[in-house]
């Protein structure tokens, strides 16, 4: 019998430590739909100013943040770009589609894991055609790409994808609900892996700890229909200021992501002691490949060990209510 199960199926599973429940208790709050609650503005202002861009607006999460984005960039029927896999394509449930009107037309991974390449870009894109040509007007990129095992690209490759979008009259949309970890792994500053897209989402509930929320950027403009969109989708908020005083601290906790970058290492190099094919992480995620995921996350928590199944694969992730011992005890457990 195991007295506690390590809980490794996602980063979305911490909990808020006691300085950020008692934030979130003395957080100074009014009504965020008729005034602009002061503690969500603080947020927003600070995720703006981090990321380069004019204005943000907090969501209650990373889905409705990027199907905003997308109902503010597509008219009905256009295509829109994104690398196989991405979290837009599949985890949405169909919220591209239904919702923003766009009709998804996933990339291979050619530039490497999680992301295709600029002339992969330009090709799907296409050019001008006739009246009845289909109108790609959208890139969304994702950086970390979960299923890809929380890979990452840098400014480099950013910016040679936004200039392949730009060359083919292309909006970019960038879900960067892990950008943290990508800036963390990378060691340069977050803001150098967001700017030049039009609209950028963010998460505060992964690995930064908070309990909830996102955050979408973009210019004053497109951030004021945004803010009307949240309100047409039921994503209004009264007193948010409890939710954004978690935010707040959970931008504190960047510095952290690397001790589960290091945990996810030591996870991987000893489920490769063990005989697993395990890819390299890159940030936080740990893919597996076995012969049936969905027996071995059961065989997993028979042993009080908590995964998941994505893309045909065992996917593990730490974070920072997992430490170093819990990682050495669910490896002494296997």
């Amino acid at each position: 019998m195991h007295h506690a199960t390590i809980d490794l199926r996602s980063d979305t599973v911490t909990r808020p430590d006691a300085a950020m429940r008692a934030a979130m208790a003395d957080a100074e709050v009014g009504d965020d739909v008729l005034d602009h609650d002061p503690t969500m503005a603080a947020l927003e202002e600070r995720v703006a100013s981090m990321l380069g861009y004019e204005a943000a607006l907090w969501v209650p999460s990373g889905s409705l943040s990027n199907v905003i984005a997308l109902m503010l960039h597509l008219s009905r029927g256009d295509a829109f770009l994104a690398p196989d896999h991405a979290h837009v394509l599949g985890s949405e449930l169909g919220t591209a589609a239904w919702l923003a009107l766009g009709m998804p037309r996933p990339l291979p991974h050619d530039g490497g894991p999680g992301r295709p390449s600029a002339a992969a870009v330009r090709a799907a894109a296409g050019g001008p055609g006739p009246y009845f040509t289909l109108n790609t007007t959208l890139l969304c990129l994702e950086n970390t790409h979960n299923f890809a095992g929380g890979a990452v690209f840098d400014a480099q490759e950013w910016n040679e994808l936004l200039a392949a979008a730009r060359d083919s009259g292309l909006l970019v949309h960038l879900d960067g609900a892990r950008v943290w970890n990508a800036a963390a792994a990378l060691g340069v500053e977050p803001g150098l892996l967001t700017r030049g897209a039009d609209t950028v989402s963010v998460c505060l509930s992964k690995g930064l700890g908070a309990p909830v929320g996102s955050v979408l950027v973009s210019d004053a403009a497109r951030i004021t229909e945004a803010r009307r969109i949240r309100k047409m989708l039921g994503g209004g908020v009264r007193q948010g200021g409890i939710l954004a005083a978690a935010g707040l601290l959970a931008l504190d906790n960047i510095d952290s992501l690397a001790q589960d970058h290091a945990n996810a290492t030591l996870l991987a190099d000893g489920l490769r002691d063990r005989g697993w094919d395990v890819a390299e992480p890159q940030t936080n995620i740990v893919l597996a490949t076995v012969p049936d995921p969905l027996a071995t996350v059961a065989e997993l928590a028979a042993s009080g060990i908590a995964a998941v199944t994505v893309a045909g694969k065992v996917r593990f992730v730490t974070h920072r209510d997992v430490s170093e011992a819990d990682v050495k005890e669910a490896l002494e457990r296997l």
